[in-house]
């Protein structure tokens, strides 16, 4: 049964161009502060032009270069930027990303900001092209965690869907997900056992009730999608008869996946399955092989390599072509 993802998916738009917006502003003021790139002025005449050319030193898929025209607007710099590929596009080493020409101390000033912003999304995209590569002829989707560096959640979910992958909930106020805390304090709050199916299930209605007040209101959506993580079977069950949007299985093992699919599928095949915890690439595909409906991977953002991206430059060319 096809069942849609309930989350919001991102792509390139002004709100995740000003979420760059501040990120460089913050970067000018790490890198200049409130002076110049003294290195540059000391070798270089003020009025020197410069071509460059940004290259891909190995494999991967790109995400970020719909952003370089606001990168490059914050620089406050006449520069010209002629990509060459798009985001979301796999390129091979040596590949010719896209051109840079304008005043050398510019290019040389905004180098590394560039650098940096780019090939760490480009790494989260090509991180999750991996993992989705490993479930390829499945039905199973790679969708990230919140696990992230702070002031870039928003453009590591773009970069993940560059890389193929989907979006999970986009912050603490777009989604309720009842994890094993909540639980474990509601437990408390309901004089029951912690970790019982009883505590999940009323946590379920209890959220239901407060989505049904707090949807459109406070700046929440209209529609709060409702996920509750559980530990085990006997959650599991409890929970489904509450029909909660998803349920997210914490660490189950490969016999309880398929046995958590088993009993979804009987009590309430309309709720969506997702799997997490410690999952990588050697692991991921015998995961979608249990029929789990999304694996969320905290992997693909907290902890990738950057793609390694590099910028040639060509002083001979003074024409900006």
């Amino acid at each position: 049964m096809s069942k849609r993802w309930p989350h919001r998916q991102w792509e390139w738009d002004e709100e995740l161009a000003d979420d760059l917006a501040h990120l460089v502003r913050l970067a000018i003021r790490a890198d200049l502060d409130r002076g110049c790139d003294v290195t540059t002025a000391a070798l270089l005449p003020d009025g020197q032009a410069g071509a460059a050319r940004l290259v891909s030193r190995e494999a991967g898929v790109l995400a970020g270069l719909a952003g370089v025209p606001r990168l490059l607007d914050e620089f406050d710099v006449e520069c010209r930027w002629s990509p060459e590929v798009s985001d979301g596009q796999p390129v091979s080493a040596g590949t010719v990303v896209g051109r840079l020409a304008g005043r050398a101390a510019d290019l040389l000033a905004l180098e590394r900001t560039l650098l940096n912003y780019l090939s760490h999304l480009s790494g989260i995209a090509t991180q999750t092209a991996a993992f989705v590569r490993e479930v390829a002829g499945t039905a199973t989707q790679i969708c990230e965690t919140r696990k992230t560096v702070p002031g870039w959640q928003r453009l590591a979910k773009y970069a993940v869907r560059c890389g193929g992958g989907i979006n999970h909930r986009t912050g603490l106020f777009d989604a309720i997900l009842i994890k094993d805390n909540h639980l474990t304090a509601l437990a408390q709050e309901l004089a029951l056992p912690v970790g019982s199916g009883e505590v999940a299930r009323q946590a379920v209605e209890l959220a239901r009730l407060a989505a049904s007040r707090m949807a459109g209101g406070m700046g929440t959506p209209d529609h709060l999608p409702l996920q509750i993580e559980v530990d085990d079977l006997s959650q599991l069950e409890a929970v489904l008869s509450a029909a909660p949007d998803l349920v997210l299985l914490d660490n189950f093992t490969l016999d309880t996946l398929r046995q958590a699919v088993e009993l979804r599928d009987r009590a309430a095949p309309r709720v969506i399955l997702e799997a997490s915890g410690g999952i990588t690439l050697e692991t991921v595909r015998g995961v979608a092989e249990t029929g789990v409906d999304r694996i969320s991977v905290g992997a693909l953002t907290h902890s990738v390599r950057a793609l390694d991206l590099a910028i040639d430059w060509d002083w001979s060319d003074d024409s900006g072509s």
